[in-house]
């Protein structure tokens, strides 16, 4: 069952922002990511790092998932949820599945790679080995307002 509690939902996403508006800063695709437990305790958090560290899986949620799986001394997190800014990408989704989480709560839709929900749906896919709850659209227009920003600075 998904978590009706947006007042929540809503304070981790925007710390997930945040994560993403230093990222952007620092010349990455602005994406972060925030794991809280199942009493909802921060565990990690990550922002987007693969120009920094030149690691093509550097994705904030890959990241977030190793921290969080140190902290608990186990790559089942079963009682966690995911909180990200954009739809993850079929390499995060894959990786969301194999972390075992409870759920995801996902900022704007990602019509290129989505692999959740929008072009592909890897979590519900039969060659999923793990059922999550995913919750999308948690302040979606800030989320998609900060990448859209970002990509025309890029571009200018």
């Amino acid at each position: 069952m998904i978590s009706l509690n947006y007042e929540m939902h809503q304070r981790w996403m925007s710390r997930a922002i945040a994560l993403a508006q230093a990222a952007g800063e620092a010349g990455e695709v602005p994406v972060g990511a925030v794991i809280v437990d199942g009493d909802g305790n921060l565990l990690a958090e990550a922002e987007n790092r693969k120009e920094r560290d030149k690691d093509p899986t550097a994705h904030a949620e890959i990241i977030a998932l190793r921290t969080a799986g140190k902290v608990l001394q186990n790559w089942h997190l079963n009682q966690c949820t995911l909180y990200v800014t954009l739809e993850p990408c079929p390499m995060c989704a894959g990786a969301i599945v194999q972390a075992r989480l409870k759920m995801l709560v996902y900022g704007a839709d990602d019509p290129k790679t989505g692999a959740v929900r929008t072009v592909a749906n890897i979590p519900d896919s039969a060659c999923s080995n793990h059922r999550l709850s995913v919750l999308g659209g948690i302040l979606e227009s800030p989320c998609r307002q900060q990448l859209q920003s970002w990509f025309q600075q890029k571009r200018k």
